[in-house]
């Protein structure tokens, strides 16, 4: 459980910033340099060597020293010297190091949301450590049975797309699928669009798994023995859950409009469709969590470590996010 923060101080929010070698350090000064006085309220801790942290800042042309006073730098040692575009795996604990630092922040109540830059998933498995990926992470460290991977596009009316199963090979996802699972995660979805996002009463899209739906089941049952009778049970529960709709007819404007979220059955059936409309704009929030922490809808881009033509929107995105969640949170 999280401690509580005074509701009069200003919000707390952790940065880390992923992979040494990657986007994730000139992103973090370009969105606090660009956009730091958009949050009044807030207050940042920004995890990672603060050597590392100014040197990439000044090659993009930022004074980091000059975000001092309501930036705070927590210093992490590097574990070996890093390049821009060179991954080495003796920096996958750092990155770890980051990582728990903010979780177990958050977890203590210091933090009131943490946003993460993009890390490299497999210099983390090269340094000897198991690693998915930051959304089952996060739902390990904190104890979390069962999270949501939610992406979303920014507006007044953004596109919201959840997973009902993540990083998983697509061979593995109809077995994954159950009708108490998915009764979870809508209920987790429902519970924090209210809570977090301020939305009185969600109205949930859902995909079917395969095409057109099962076609009545002659492509499939999934739709009839186990996503229709979850919408069943969550519909009984008060949650505005509908569907199971074909996923590709389903991202439209004659849907959407209507629409808070969508939830998708697996990874690539509805992310395409987000990152097409919002690359670059986008963020990645895990629902479900004691804790708040989203993400950019990006990975390391290490083409463009070190060279400035990296554009931090996404991470602006996720930050605002972040900020406006614990409002919520903290208003609750």
């Amino acid at each position: 459980m999280t401690s509580a923060i005074s509701s009069s101080a200003p919000l707390s929010i952790a940065i880390t910033t992923g992979e040494p070698a990657g986007v994730g350090p000139e992103l973090t000064a370009q969105a606090l340099a660009a956009a730091g006085a958009h949050w009044p309220d807030a207050r940042f801790t920004v995890l990672g060597d603060a050597a590392l942290l100014a040197g990439r800042a000044q090659a993009v042309g930022i004074d980091w020293s000059a975000l001092q006073g309501r930036v705070e730098v927590r210093h992490h040692p590097l574990g070996a010297p890093s390049q821009p575009g060179k991954l080495d795996a003796a920096n996958g604990r750092y990155v770890l190091a980051l990582l728990d630092a903010a979780i177990d922040g958050a977890l203590a109540g210091s933090f009131d949301a943490i946003v993460t830059a993009p890390l490299q998933k497999s210099t983390i498995n090269d340094a000897g450590v198991p690693f998915t990926g930051h959304t089952e992470y996060l739902a390990e460290r904190t104890q979390t049975p069962h999270v949501v991977m939610m992406l979303a596009g920014t507006g007044p009316r953004p596109l919201r797309v959840a997973l009902a199963t993540t990083h998983l090979p697509l061979k593995d996802v109809a077995a994954a699928l159950s009708i108490a699972g998915i009764v979870d995660t809508l209920r987790i979805i429902d519970h924090d669009l209210r809570h977090h996002f301020g939305l009185p009463a969600p109205r949930i899209l859902v995909t079917g798994l395969n095409p057109h739906a099962g076609e009545n089941g002659y492509l499939g049952r999934e739709e009839i023995d186990v996503i229709a009778p979850a919408l069943k049970q969550a519909n009984a529960m008060g949650i505005d859950a509908r569907g199971p709709y074909p996923a590709d007819t389903l991202f439209q404007p004659r849907y959407l409009t209507e629409a808070d979220c969508v939830l998708a059955m697996f990874h690539d059936q509805g992310l395409p469709v987000l990152k097409y409309a919002t690359f670059g704009e986008g963020i990645n929030v895990t629902l479900g969590l004691p804790i708040i922490r989203t993400s950019v809808d990006h990975g390391t881009a290490l083409d463009l470590a070190g060279t400035g033509r990296a554009h931090a929107g996404s991470l602006i995105a996720a930050i605002d996010t972040a900020v406006s969640m614990a409002r919520h949170r903290r208003a609750a």
